[in-house]
């Protein structure tokens, strides 16, 4: 794997890292609330995380990824926690399987990064580009969680 591979890898495990960090003093309620002007949660803005990373990986590679199926019922775009059901995971769930994610990209996809697929409607053509867009995108979600943070 290339230094730069390396540190991209090592980047998305340092923000997911600062991510879960932001949610130690945070409960299962707390995780629920939803803030005046607000459409969703700290727990959708989780679940959404997981799922997008996989979407933008599938959508570049074609290819069946880790997420399941549900999670676009759940947490997809435009979806809200009304869309929750019994089946929907926990606050706890989210944090153990967002935790473990950024290992889990790294060992099915590191070897393949700059690999060339056909262009998504945003012209990423490798899982390199997606990836960028993916922390870009944690970020905007992590600022969504401090906001929900501070008015709860």
């Amino acid at each position: 794997m290339k230094q730069r591979h390396e540190i991209l890898f090592k980047q998305m495990e340092t923000y997911r890292s600062y991510v879960i960090g932001v949610l130690d003093d945070v409960t299962e309620e707390e995780a629920e609330f939803i803030p005046k002007g607000f459409n969703n949660n700290i727990r959708w803005n989780l679940g959404h995380l997981y799922l997008d990373q996989y979407l933008w990986i599938q959508a570049v590679t074609k290819e069946e990824t880790a997420a399941p199926e549900e999670f676009n019922r759940w947490f997809g775009f435009g979806t809200s926690p009304k869309d929750f059901t019994n089946e929907t995971p926990s606050f706890d769930e989210l944090k153990f399987i967002l935790e473990k994610q950024p290992k889990e990209i790294t060992r099915e996809y590191g070897s393949r990064v700059e690999k060339e697929f056909s262009p998504t409607e945003m012209g990423m053509h490798t899982i390199e580009q997606v990836l960028v867009r993916t922390i870009f995108h944690e970020g905007m979600h992590l600022q969504t969680i401090l906001d929900i943070k501070k008015l709860i």
